[in-house]
């Protein structure tokens, strides 16, 4: 059945649509029904005012909000901040921060800023109390656009005046700078802050590791004139270990710094006879954890950076370095690194990491040539005053001059173990070639590991023009005395190039092998080799010599008249054998041999190395018939510095008398019976020689 035809709409009304498929207007313009539904023929547009009322509703709550907002900041007192910021800042630094003065600021603003006076943050206990930072007035401004719509810190301006800073290190090792209960605190990082103002700061530094005091003066101001105007500048001066420490940094205005451009800097560092000179850039302005420089360090001796890096570096010669140093975060890089050590060139890379809580130094380095001398320092030796060619630090001159006055060779320059249980290094070295004087060393490499205190130089190899020097050097500092081991190999020596012929006539030829394997607890290597205890080994498988010399061993007249005769015949070496035990730091001979084709020599004696003292002897016994020959053996005394080859006419005392009693008693001519030698001695067992050195150590070649 229809459906009633609906009320028409009235005028003004919304227009509402039925289900009529057609809508035929009558002549007044006004709507008719299409099978008894009513339809508007022309709707009317909704209108925009007065808004719908959630919107109104909306708009009010803004309205209010705004009021309300104006109504704060018109009657916001900045002293209400003074609580939360204290505590907050204090629970961020884990330190007492304090505002004491009046504060100020501007909220109704796109950079919001902050104004206080008085400003410190406190010492730790340990520290003895008081202000670590005492800031009279600081302002500080926030770009809150960049906040709010990147989630990025920007600091339009941060200006402090006259700001003070005491930064304290105790000798245990626990620092002021340090915020937290971080074992390895992170670099410096601040926000980004475009413009920086510091007026007549002043930075104090007391490290009682390091043994450094430092004042300095810190200014970043480009009203400033004069030296550093518009410029960052930290100047200031000190004592580092008791030398003048004098420090100077530069960098660029603080004014308009873009966070996301390179921020340049100098910086000038002398300490003592130590000079360090750094251009370079901190990556992102007011983040310390990224920097790269060119760097140039010059000194006396790289032991001495131990006090501006950190690292326990060996001692050394005079040094002048370069190369280019990258910082990331706790890593630092230093690459293209270049430059001489005493007259060596050296070069390479390192890095140091923390691994563990601690420095992690590693590296590859190498020289073209290096001058033997050179390392001398290492082990708190210095080369002789008159050895050309050499670049020695005040500190070598006086070990030198000591050891000359005492007539001593082995250095008492105390090793420094504190250092070595600082830090741990792994490194390698190599040499292309080697200046090292009479000894013909062509190339030597090594690797140098360092673990809490126990370094270990392993392998330590030396390439010789036939044969190799090879082994380990070990240190072990952990203990409150330090202990050392040393084990060297010679190997496949020829006697011909590690002794020089003399007016072209070669004393003796062959093999050579030997081993020395010592250890002993002390401080320095004179303290060592007063402690050493071990075995020495040396062996000549076989070879050759010039007979007149070989018959000297003998002491006989033969062997004169061949000498004087120039007699270049030589003899064969069947085996040389010398083999020392050492307890105590004395070194006594257990088997000195040396078997010839005309005479076999045995020896006897002691090395000394608590008073670097020497006192052998070889005594000669010809194998065939000699005329006269005086029973008198061959000594080497003396000193390590002054050693002396003489005959001991006293053991031939009676051997004489009875030639004089004889001339005197039955007839001149036989004064020269008691100096008649029937030749008894015979060959050595020189295949059990061999074993028995064998079983010492040394490195015998069959």
């Amino acid at each position: 059945m229809p459906k009633p035809p609906t009320k028409p709409a009235q005028p003004g009304a919304p227009a509402y649509f039925g289900p009529a498929r057609a809508v035929r207007p009558d002549a007044g313009g006004v709507a008719a029904t299409v099978d008894g539904v009513w339809s508007a023929a022309t709707p009317e547009r909704r209108p925009w005012w007065p808004p719908p009322t959630p919107v109104r509703w909306l708009g009010a709550l803004f309205a209010l909000l705004a009021l309300a907002i104006l109504i704060l900041a018109l009657s916001f007192q900045f002293s209400w901040l003074r609580q939360p910021i204290e505590s907050y800042a204090s629970g961020q630094l884990h330190r007492p921060v304090a505002i004491r003065g009046p504060m100020s600021g501007r909220l109704l603003s796109w950079t919001p800023s902050l104004t206080a006076e008085r400003v410190t943050v406190g010492e730790p206990a340990w520290a003895g109390g008081g202000p670590m930072i005492e800031i009279p007035r600081l302002t500080i401004s926030l770009d809150l656009p960049t906040l709010l719509l990147r989630g990025r810190m920007v600091l339009p301006v941060v200006a402090a005046q006259q700001p003070q800073v005491r930064m304290i290190r105790a000798a245990d090792g626990r620092n002021n700078w340090t915020f937290g209960a971080e074992a390895t605190p992170a670099p410096l990082r601040l926000p980004a802050i475009r413009h920086f103002t510091i007026d007549d700061g002043r930075l104090t530094l007391d490290d009682a590791v390091r043994k450094l005091h430092f004042v300095g003066s810190i200014s970043s101001n480009e009203r400033l004139t004069g030296f550093g105007a518009g410029r960052f500048t930290l100047v200031g001066q000190g004592t580092l270990n008791g030398d003048p420490f004098l420090a100077q940094v530069l960098g660029g205005p603080l004014i308009n710094v873009d966070p996301d451009r390179p921020y340049l800097f100098h910086s000038d560092i002398r300490a003592g006879d130590t000079h360090a000179i750094a251009d370079g850039s901190i990556i992102h302005p007011f983040d310390l954890g990224a920097l790269t420089a060119k760097v140039q360090v010059s000194g006396s001796d790289l032991s001495r950076l131990y006090a501006l890096t950190g690292l326990a570096l060996p001692n050394s010669p005079p040094y002048d370095l370069h190369g280019d140093l990258k910082r990331d975060g706790q890593r630092y890089d230093i690459t293209h690194l270049g430059g001489r050590v005493g007259v060596s060139d050296v070069a390479g890379s390192l890095s140091v990491v923390p691994r563990d809580g601690r420095r992690y130094l590693t590296g590859d380095l190498t020289s073209r040539r290096l001058k033997l001398a050179d390392m001398l320092a290492i082990f708190g030796g210095a080369p002789k005053a008159a050895l050309k060619g050499t670049v020695v630090s005040p500190a070598e001159q006086a070990m030198a001059a000591k050891l000359a006055v005492e007539h001593r060779v082995l250095p008492d320059a105390a090793l420094d173990v504190a250092r070595l249980r600082q830090m741990d290094a792994d490194v390698r070295y190599s040499a292309g070639s080697v200046d090292a004087g009479p000894l013909p060393i062509r190339q030597l490499s090594l690797r140098a590991k360092l673990d809490h205190g126990l370094l270990d130089v392993t392998p330590l190899s030396m390439t010789l023009p036939q044969g190799d020097i090879s082994g380990s050097v070990r240190i072990d500092a952990r203990g409150a005395t330090p202990a050392d081991t040393v084990d060297l190999r010679l190997a496949h020596a020829q006697l011909a190039t590690l002794f020089p012929t003399r007016k072209g006539v070669m004393p003796m030829e062959g093999g050579l092998d030997a081993r020395v394997r010592l250890s002993g607890v002390g401080a320095s290597v004179r303290a060592v080799a007063a402690d050493a205890n071990g075995t020495v080994a040396l062996v000549i498988p076989q070879g050759q010599m010039r007979r007149a010399t070989a018959e000297l061993l003998g002491i006989d007249a033969k062997g004169l008249f061949e000498l004087l005769a120039k007699d270049q015949t030589p003899t064969p070496v069947r085996c040389g054998v010398a083999e020392f035990q050492s307890r105590g730091g004395i070194m006594t001979a257990q088997r000195i041999i040396l078997d010839t084709g005309v005479v076999q020599a045995q020896g006897t004696g002691v090395i000394d190395l608590r008073t670097e003292t020497l006192n052998l002897s070889l005594s000669g016994k010809p194998k065939q018939f000699r005329l006269l020959r005086l029973a008198a053996p061959i000594t080497l005394k003396g000193t390590f510095a002054q050693p002396k080859v003489g005959v001991d006419v006293g053991k031939a005392a009676g051997q004489i008398g009875v030639g004089v009693l004889l001339g005197a008693v039955v007839s001149p001519l036989a004064v020269v019976l008691p100096f008649v030698a029937a030749g008894t001695a015979k060959d050595a067992d020189c295949g059990a020689l061999l074993d028995q050195a064998a079983d010492y150590g040394a490195p015998v070649r069959r």
